[in-house]
């Protein structure tokens, strides 16, 4: 799914840049790719993507 329709970012690959760099929240995606910097529509989709990446990153560190 797109979760950035202006520069076509999409959950994928939102959750793939969180597990490689750590990242945790929107500040460390926006330092990577240019996520919200248009219309900024996808900033509340973009934190739930990442909460869930770091979530499923921590569920699968305690097993």
């Amino acid at each position: 799914m797109y979760v950035c329709l202006c520069h076509g970012i999409s959950d994928k690959k939102i959750m793939k840049l969180t597990q490689q760099h750590g990242i945790t929240d929107v500040r460390g995606i926006r330092q990577i790719t240019p996520l919200g910097s248009m219309c900024g529509k996808c900033i509340r989709t973009a934190k739930e993507v990442i909460e869930e990446a770091v979530l499923a990153t921590t569920l699968k560190k305690a097993s």
